[in-house]
């Protein structure tokens, strides 16, 4: 009611941009808490390669599967954005290097930098 005729009209201007702040906010809140979303699966993408790397102590043999599975030329029929995450790779063909836009809404990193950081890692 302040907005639209009650209340001191010194406050009418505070309360409409907060009113605007408000319904940003309300659009750009669930791509932003996505983003994070996805940033922490590729994280985990990472942390789970280090963990199979210590555990198994022979991070090359684990790049080679990774590059075997990489190297698979199709792409999987029952993959959906809903389980992509669920993969060991991304299970969807196509451009993994794209532009910056790509990788900020990628399930996994790309595999050549999970190959990489592998084959860097001395134990």
């Amino acid at each position: 009611m302040t907005l639209w005729g009650g209340g001191d009209r010194d406050r009418r201007g505070g309360q409409a941009i907060l009113l605007v702040i408000g319904l940003v906010l309300l659009v750009l809140a669930p791509v932003l808490a996505k983003i994070m979303q996805l940033a922490i699966s590729r994280k985990r993408e990472f942390l789970a390669d280090a963990s199979g790397a210590l555990l198994t102590r022979y991070p090359e043999g684990l790049a080679s599967a990774l590059e075997k599975i990489a190297s698979h030329p199709t792409q999987l029929k029952s993959a959906n954005d809903a389980t992509s995450h669920l993969y060991i790779a991304n299970p969807f063909r196509g451009k993994e290097a794209g532009a910056w836009m790509h990788k900020l809404f990628m399930t996994h990193p790309p595999i050549g930098d999970r190959i990489k950081i592998l084959r860097g890692m001395k134990l």
